[in-house]
This record gives structure tokens, sequence and C-alpha cells, in this order.
């Protein structure tokens, strides 16, 4: 067996492995690849580990540097995981010794490896996100029988306002208005609109964009989910806080679900959040089930595990500063910053 850095020959190999693989994901496919180095200027490294001729291994790598955050490596950035994805555990530690290497030629601080499974001893792991999916059936009103009483109320309350549901490529400005509101309410900066859209056109038949409105047609909450195997795959969702008090976020959330259902997944993977958050108790109701995440860490200039995130206390000022700024400022600054934050 041998590591290789694979180049666009290979696309058609590593998508075909990636859809293979039970231990790869919707963002271990090429794609992301082009999205990231047209989008970010970030560079990137593609590892395969190959045997008797075929892939039985893939790992991809990307670089973010910025005056902001410094040099860092990151499997997978602004998504929910990557890492290493092999026929077995040997297979992925040869692929982790690899990207070691990787590290040392990019000189990064470190590299964050992330993680459904915790991988080798030797690299140390922070536990405080976890990964919330449901189990679905073919008929959504099993599902929905499924759900506590109270929760099948708040459903059709919300309902009662007069919401209206919409799914398509083209909704990516709609949904880009929730989201970036939404990320503003949080502090946190938002992406480009073309980074997004760039990722709706790799994935024409592997993304769905779905945008609740209003009765006057105005944008009330959005998401964009990607499909992999039998699994819905949820990325990215904001819900605008004037309709929260209509419970839009429950229109959404069962949208979403009863669509799954009827495009025939097994599973959907709502996404991640930290541990005890709002967010996870809310994905509770739902019958979600949490499973550990972990982002690994390879170190290089560090000792510690790096705290890159809105729980450190040093970002807490920027943060609250942000949540002030007029939207427009947001997005048009946000991006700058964004694109260096894994």
């Amino acid at each position: 067996m041998k590591i290789v850095r694979c180049t666009d020959e290979r696309q058609r190999d590593w998508n075909g492995y990636a859809l293979s693989c039970p231990r790869a994901s919707f963002y271990h496919r090429w794609e992301w690849r082009a999205i990231n180095e047209r989008n970010f200027g970030h560079e990137s490294v593609y590892l395969a580990a190959i045997d008797d001729g075929r892939i039985v291994g893939i790992l991809p790598l990307v670089r973010l540097k910025s005056l902001l955050f410094g040099n860092l490596g990151c499997s997978m950035p602004f998504v929910n995981y990557g890492g290493p994805a092999g026929d077995s555990d040997d297979i992925e530690q040869a692929l982790m010794d690899a990207a070691a290497g990787v590290a040392d030629e990019w000189q990064v601080r470190y590299l964050e490896i992330r993680t459904l499974r915790r991988l080798s001893e030797r690299y140390p792991a922070s536990d405080h996100k976890v990964s919330m999916t449901i189990a679905l059936e073919a008929d959504p009103e099993a599902v929905l029988s499924r759900l506590k009483r109270e929760q099948r109320q708040e459903i059709r309350r919300a309902y009662k306002h007069g919401f209206v549901t919409r799914t398509g490529p083209e909704l990516v400005d709609d949904f880009f208005l929730c989201l970036s509101e939404n990320w503003r309410e949080f502090g946190s900066p938002i992406y480009q609109i073309e980074y997004l859209r760039s990722v709706v056109e790799a994935f024409p038949d592997r993304t769905r964009l779905t945008v609740v409105y209003d009765a006057n047609g105005v944008p009330a909450a959005a998401a964009m989910d990607g499909m992999h195997r039998r699994t819905m795959e949820g990325m990215w969702l904001g819900i605008r806080a004037a309709y929260r008090k209509q419970l839009v976020g429950y229109v959404l959330y069962w949208e979403l679900i009863k669509g799954a259902c009827e495009l025939g997944f097994e599973s959907f993977h709502l996404g991640r959040s930290s541990k005890d958050s709002g967010s996870e108790v809310f994905k509770k109701k739902w019958n979600a089930e949490a499973r550990q995440l972990y982002w690994h860490y390879v170190l290089r200039t560090h000792s510690e595990i790096p705290s890159l995130n809105p729980n450190n206390p040093k970002y807490r000022l920027a943060i609250k500063v942000w949540r002030r700024l007029p939207l427009a400022v947001t997005q048009f600054v946000g991006p700058r910053i964004a694109r260096s934050i894994p």
C-alpha cells in the first residue's frame, strides 16, 4: 500500500470510493476541493491510500492562512466533519501519518481533524460537539406520530400563521438572507453568497434548498441540505428572529423531515450542536439522537488544544459588537473573516 496526493485525474475514483465507503461522508466528495480553492483561495492536499491499483482510503486536507488566526489545516473546514475514511483503522492511521507530513510542509500551527469516531489516543481531542440524527420512515406520518403530543401541537400552531414552503436551487438569495441575519444574531461572520451558490452548482442533484415564507411572501427561515447515500445531511440553517414567536422553526424542521422521508432517505443528520446547548435541546424534541463528534489535533507549535470557537472568552467583545452591526455591514465584512474560521 502507498499514500499518494491526488490530482483531478483521480476525481472519478475518489468519488466512487467516497460513495461506497461506510466511513466517508458528503464532505469527502472531491467537489469540495474546487469549492474551497475557488471561493477562498485555500490550498488543499487530497491524500489517498492505494492498494493493488485501487483506492482503499481517503483524507482531504485544507490549509487556512490568515493574519487574524494564523496558519492552520483542517479536514474539513466550514462543514460538520471530514477526517480519514478507509477500509481499516490501519489504513486510516497511514493517512494520518501522511497528513502530519503535509502539516510539516505547510508549517501550520496545527491540523484539526473532525470525525464521527475517536481516532488514536496519540491525538488530543475536543468533544464539545455532538451530531444530531433522526431515524426516518417511508411515511412521514409515522415519524410525526412518534413525536410527543406537545410537539405535534406546536407544529399545528405554527402552520396557522400562513407559512408557505418552497424548494429549489434558485432560492439561494432568500436562503442567504435568512442565514446571514441568523448568524449576525449569534455574532458569527457569514460566508460570501458566492460560496453557498457554488455548493449548489457543484452538487445540483445532491443538495436541497428549502425556504419558508410568511403570508406576504417574505423569507422567514431557510436551510441547505446535502444528500449522501441514504442520509440527508443538514449543512446550514437560518431562522429570522422576527418569526420565532410564530414558531417558524417548527414549520421549517417538519418540512425538512417530511421531504427527506418522501425522497426515500433513511436518516436525517440535523447537523452538529454544542453539548447542552439550546440547539441540542430543540433537535431532541424531534427524537434526534446525539452522537459524539471528535475534533482531533495534530499539534505542531501548540502545546494545548486550540480554542477557535465562540465560547472562547477572548472573542466575547467582538461577538457583542458584531451583533449590533447593520446586516449589510456583516454581509460585506463577514466573508473576509469567515474564510479563515474553520
